[in-house]
């Protein structure tokens, strides 16, 4: 089965993102395929770079980083959620006049479009948050 999902709560509004998460791995582990991630609202908190939780709680940004390196995920952001709420890639960070890139590793922006070709290439469209 294809799974196309998408991510709406940040990490600290809710569970959601953590269940995705779960979800995810969990699905992958069995053979399913992930078309794509979609961090959209909220959701686009799970790509800060430089988010640092305390040490005894959980990595979110890590975890997805890692998830994406070790199954080939594409994780993608809405850009217009990103900016609104400050997530600039380097590109758009310069153009603004900001001097880094804010996005984590595993993570890329890209707009409405790759996710409306992902809910059209999955079997199922799971939205969490």
């Amino acid at each position: 089965m294809k799974y196309s999902i998408q991510v709406n709560a940040s990490p600290y509004q809710s569970n959601s993102g953590e269940t995705a998460y779960q979800f995810i791995k969990s699905a992958l582990d069995m053979g399913h395929e992930i078309i794509r991630v979609f961090f959209y609202q909220e959701g686009i908190y799970h790509a800060f770079r430089y988010a640092t939780p305390p040490d005894d709680e959980v990595q979110f940004v890590t975890r997805w980083s890692t998830l994406a390196r070790d199954y080939d995920l594409d994780l993608v952001v809405c850009i217009s959620a990103a900016q609104r709420r400050g997530l600039l890639e380097t590109n758009e960070a310069r153009r603004q006049g900001k001097k880094d890139n804010d996005v984590a590793d595993g993570f890329r922006i890209a707009g409405l479009g790759l996710w409306v070709e992902a809910m059209l290439e999955a079997d199922r469209f799971i939205e969490f948050g």
